[in-house]
């Protein structure tokens, strides 16, 4: 079939039936995205799928229909904790949303029921939820793994061996190092006779990868817009070149140029700068909603997002945590702070506008030293970014005025900056493209500007560089924490530190003693002698213990292969029974 020339449901070969095509119509998909007429009628046929298409794609529905369709069309009746299909994607966000779209179905077909396994419930409530009836799993790895693996009251590696089809969604996320274990576990407990789905916008093709997710001679589709491209033909990818101290201020009145009223997602690289960034804009734009989301957040993870997904303006900020397949409705601009750590990622966050044939903007925020990024990744990911000239900002003097009075505020937002910019030059170090975003040629003084510190943090990245940096002249253990009894708990170790010289928890460093160079060598050298003689002794009593258990070994594999010769030399008769007693010591 030609997907070009199918556009509505009912062209397909194999007809649809009629609780998916009610919930469709009620859902207001009237007709199919080019990724969907390619996979439902392949998977349909009962075949394995590679499927790649750019971000908001509609890919979701291309492996939710024919799911549905497979399991209606059993012979059989389902049991109530029988599953056939298992739906695994990377975060929590995604598992929900999936879950959330399976259930407009599920209300037109009383005889499915399904679960959502992820983290942030107990897996006791979890299985309470299984017995309930789970015919269709949606999870993340981890929380299937760790109640495949771990919990034993309920045998719920029994219930999976009727799985029909597995869906592994943002399948190359799930095929990194990372989740590569995790995947292996899970695929150990489900039959080898199934069907299995990869979906992905940047899907991989390494065949070796496709072998470990399981699929046999898969059909492998792609989907693109225009040639080599991986972004949606509705989406206009912007960057701007700013200086480091005009960064914040920059986005400040970008957003206020085109609009509170609208909906934004501002990228970060890492958690601590969410952290600090939302205590910052919260303050600086009071008449909008401002959320913070990022893997390390425990329970309020899925309560801010269902409230941004719900808003209908407001600023979220987040890590790539948000990066990959959530649909969050009608995102405006997309506003990367900084480069992402990977290329693939770059797509990713773009890709949380323009969806499903919706317009929608991205923005990425470059210094003068990161301008080669543009070409890296025109080249790597075929993505086409225009140059803008953005309104200068004169609001610096008060920004950087307001993140240093938040500080000054709160001791804990002066933590916070400290460890976003910490974590900001770690992560940036570490980076996909350090060949081209250096270190070296960051000026880390403006930088520790830009995020309006008080002072410069120690690490190890600041002591290599020359670094210009001049903050505020305040006692900085003047700050206290807002909390009454942390505060506390800081002035009574600001006075035990004023009284020994040491911070409490933390080892005195002895001071060196003044010693020749001579002196000194040789005492380093005596140092280096004991742990050699340390190391020997160590060696040879590990060699010793390993020769014993050897020699014993040894010792009763001899013993033990005569013993089975008395015992043949018995059975042939050779010799007696009182020789054989007595060679066993038997009266």
């Amino acid at each position: 079939m030609d997907p070009s020339k199918v556009t509505k449901w009912e062209d397909l070969e194999m007809p649809l039936s009629e609780p998916i095509l009610k919930t469709l119509k009620e859902l207001r998909f009237m007709s199919m995205t080019p990724i969907q007429a390619a996979c439902i009628p392949v998977l349909l046929k009962g075949k394995d799928v590679a499927a790649e298409a750019v971000t908001g794609s509609g890919k979701t529905l291309a492996f939710l229909i024919p799911l549905l369709e497979m399991l209606q069309k059993r012979e059989e009746k389902w049991k109530i904790t029988e599953v056939g299909a298992i739906v695994i994607t990377p975060t929590r966000e995604l598992a929900t949303q999936l879950s959330e779209v399976l259930d407009y179905f599920l209300k037109n077909i009383s005889t499915l029921k399904q679960v959502l396994l992820v983290g942030g419930s107990t897996v006791k409530d979890d299985i309470v939820n299984i017995k309930n009836g789970a015919n269709i799993i949606v999870a993340t790895p981890g929380r299937l793994e760790d109640i495949l693996s771990n919990y034993k009251s309920m045998n719920i590696s029994l219930n999976i061996k009727t799985v029909e089809l597995l869906i592994l969604d943002e399948a190359d996320r799930l095929l990194d190092l990372g989740f590569s274990v995790t995947i292996n576990t899970i695929l150990s407990y489900l039959p080898r006779l199934r069907r299995t789905g990869l979906f992905s916008a940047t899907q991989t093709k390494e065949v070796q990868q496709l072998i470990r997710a399981g699929l046999r001679n898969p059909v492998i589709i792609t989907v693109q817009e225009k040639p080599s491209s991986s972004m949606p033909l509705t989406l206009n990818n912007y960057y701007a070149v700013v200086d480091s101290v005009n960064k914040l201020p920059m986005i400040i009145t970008f957003i206020k140029i085109k609009g509170i009223h609208l909906k934004y997602m501002i990228f970060l690289s890492t958690c601590a700068c969410v952290d600090y960034f939302n205590h910052v804009l919260t303050s600086i734009l009071p008449s909008m909603n401002v959320f913070a989301l990022h893997g390390k957040m425990k329970g309020n993870r899925h309560k801010v997002f269902e409230q941004f997904r719900c808003a209908e303006s407001g600023l979220l900020m987040c890590t790539d945590v948000m990066a990959r397949g959530i649909d969050i409705p009608e995102v405006h601009w997309v506003l990367q702070y900084d480069p992402p750590a990977t290329a693939s990622c770059f797509v990713h966050r773009c890709g949380r506008t323009a969806r499903i044939g919706n317009t929608g903007n991205s923005l990425l925020f470059l210094l003068e030293s990161e301008d080669a990024y543009v070409n890296f990744i025109e080249r790597n990911q075929k993505v086409d970014l225009k140059k803008i000239e953005l309104v200068t900002p004169t609001n610096v003097e008060a920004t950087l005025k307001k993140m240093r009075s938040l500080q000054c505020y709160d001791r804990q937002i002066f933590d916070k900056a400290n460890r976003a910019f910490v974590s900001y030059i770690q992560a940036y170090n570490k980076h996909e493209c350090r060949l081209i975003l250096r270190l070296k040629d960051l000026d880390l003084g403006k930088v520790a500007t830009g995020f309006g510190l008080l002072k410069l943090p120690r690490m190890p990245e600041l002591k290599r560089q020359n670094v210009t940096f001049e903050g505020p002249q305040i006692d900085l253990n003047t700050i206290p924490y807002k909390n009454k009894q942390r505060e506390a708990q800081r002035l009574e170790k600001l006075k035990e530190y004023r009284n020994t010289g040491v911070w409490p928890g933390k080892k005195k460093r002895k001071a060196p003693a003044t010693e020749s160079w001579s002196e000194t060598k040789k005492r380093k050298l005596q140092k280096k002698e004991k742990r050699q003689k340390r190391k020997e002794k160590r060696s040879q009593v590990e060699r010793s213990s390993k020769n014993k258990r050897k020699k014993i070994c040894n010792e009763d594999i001899e013993e033990l292969a005569k013993d089975i010769a008395l015992i043949k030399k018995y059975k042939k008769r050779k010799i007696s029974s009182e020789d054989f007693n007595a060679a066993f010591g038997i009266d």
